[in-house]
């Protein structure tokens, strides 16, 4: 992923009402780093980790795939957002958070990740 990534520190994005966690992953998955409010515990910061690398590669694929192949511009990718039950994920570049929807401005978020 080659795309300019939001530059607030994770203390910055924990700040945001509904953020429970917030992290850097490397390209590949690895862990980098992670703060949270209420102690997600390192296991599933790494586990996150992983999911989000994973995520990644899969969406450069298809992104590279659709530019090639039909000459629309999906490259590179920005960023990314998962929803569902009471949680949200905002992805941008290799660094996200964990957000309780209910808590959250989504909006106020998507500004700050640079996903407007």
């Amino acid at each position: 992923m080659i795309a300019q990534e939001c530059n607030l520190s994770l203390d910055e994005l924990l700040k945001f009402d509904g953020v429970m966690a917030a992290g850097i992953f490397s390209p590949e998955g690895k862990l980098v780093e992670y703060k949270s409010r209420d102690e997600m515990p390192k296991e599933m910061a790494e586990m996150t980790a992983k999911f989000c690398g994973a995520v990644n590669l899969m969406f450069d694929a298809l992104a590279s795939a659709y530019t090639q192949l039909y000459k629309m511009n999906w490259v590179p990718q920005q960023n990314w957002m998962y929803s569902g039950g009471d949680w949200t994920v905002m992805i941008s570049g290799t660094r996200g958070v964990f957000v309780e929807k209910s808590k959250a401005d989504l909006k106020k978020l998507f500004t700050a990740l640079g996903m407007c």
